[in-house]
């Protein structure tokens, strides 16, 4: 099983719109970078968990737990004009995106917030810290993963 954090904006997706979804299934769609992409398309499998990551909001942090329940498929947003995410070079028969179906698991019991992330010495690997990664999608280890669910039960650092 892999670990992953994977970002989304509150007021554009959040995890109180995933969890009101039919199922609490929704498409990861409009992934637009490339290493995001691979890590989803090659590494993503069903049953990978994830933590939900609110980001670009007034106190950004994990705020939830979500899993891989498909595999990547092509990300159809990249083939309509109409969407936000449309991509002109991107070809059905070829597709350059890819997305994968996540499906609401739970709320962690507080937000833990970037700023209290930051401050452990047993995170000091995890992309999410590291200065200038700005990737929506990013890998944990097991290790960390553990760490993380961890401070769900601690007061505030």
């Amino acid at each position: 099983m892999n670990y992953w954090i994977m970002k989304s904006e509150p007021d554009v997706f959040g995890i109180d719109h995933l969890k009101k979804m039919p199922k609490k299934t929704e498409h990861w769609d409009g992934v637009r970078n490339y290493q995001a992409r691979n890590m989803m398309r090659d590494e993503m499998k069903k049953g990978d968990l994830v933590f939900f990551y609110h980001s670009n909001c007034e106190e950004p942090g994990i705020v939830g737990i979500m899993k891989v329940v498909r595999e990547a498929y092509p990300d159809h947003t990249a083939f309509d004009p109409e969407s936000k995410y449309y991509d002109p070079k991107s070809d059905p028969d070829n597709p350059r995106w890819y997305m994968v179906d996540v499906q609401y698991q739970r709320h962690i019991r507080r937000l833990i917030p970037l700023t209290e992330l930051k401050q452990y010495q047993e995170l000091e690997d995890c992309p999410l810290v590291r200065k200038g990664n700005r990737l929506s999608i990013m890998p944990l280890s097991k290790q960390q993963w553990e760490f993380i669910l961890e401070l769900e039960d601690l007061s505030p650092a």
